[in-house]
């Protein structure tokens, strides 16, 4: 009996679930798809049946974060006002990173994963730091202003996604990223 969507479909997410804790903990060029198919008790020819490739099991363990982070970009380039796109922009980040803890590790420990997505996507890294610069630094920004946009971004990304705060609950890491963002952006603290 052929196994239905919905069978499919779980079977996939756990198949990515199981690649990511993978990725993390051998990183991407260390782990192989026997290894992928031994964790979830399938076989190879299973793990073939929903990707081809570990590029692609690689580029679908990254997709929802990435595209997440590119609607918020978007979403924050179309807002009026330079401080609501700002706003919009470190809020939407810090939630994306929250939100994708483990991805965000893995982009932070492992250049495996960016060089499996330089050959199958077009640089992602590059474009969203452009883009997400382009909205937290004005062109006639002085250093100080850039080089805290730099801190802000890679400061927020590495310290959501460090091991050190994985006991941290999601609200509680939200709250300090935001907070800390802010006061590297230059932006007015949330009242409660």
């Amino acid at each position: 009996m052929a196994a239905g969507p919905a069978t499919q479909e779980d079977t996939r997410t756990r198949l990515l679930a199981t690649a990511l804790r993978l990725f993390t903990e051998h990183g991407v060029e260390g782990t192989s798809l026997q290894m992928i198919a031994d964790a979830l008790g399938v076989t190879k020819a299973a793990v073939y049946y929903h990707f081809k490739t570990k590029d692609e099991i690689v580029e679908a363990v990254a997709e929802p974060g990435l595209r997440e982070l590119d609607q918020v970009i978007d979403e924050a380039s179309r807002l009026r006002r330079r401080g609501a796109r700002i706003d919009h922009l470190l809020t939407g980040f810090v939630n994306t990173v929250v939100r994708h803890r483990a991805l965000v590790a893995l982009f932070s420990s492992d250049p495996g994963i960016a060089r499996t997505l330089a050959r199958t996507w077009t640089s992602p890294q590059e474009n969203f730091s452009v883009r997400i610069l382009g909205i937290l630094v004005e062109e006639e920004s002085d250093l100080n202003r850039m080089v805290a946009a730099h801190v802000a971004v890679a400061g927020i990304a590495l310290a959501g996604g460090s091991p050190q705060f994985a006991g941290v609950d999601d609200d509680t890491l939200r709250e300090q990223l935001l907070d800390v963002g802010r006061r590297l952006l230059g932006r007015p603290r949330r009242v409660s």
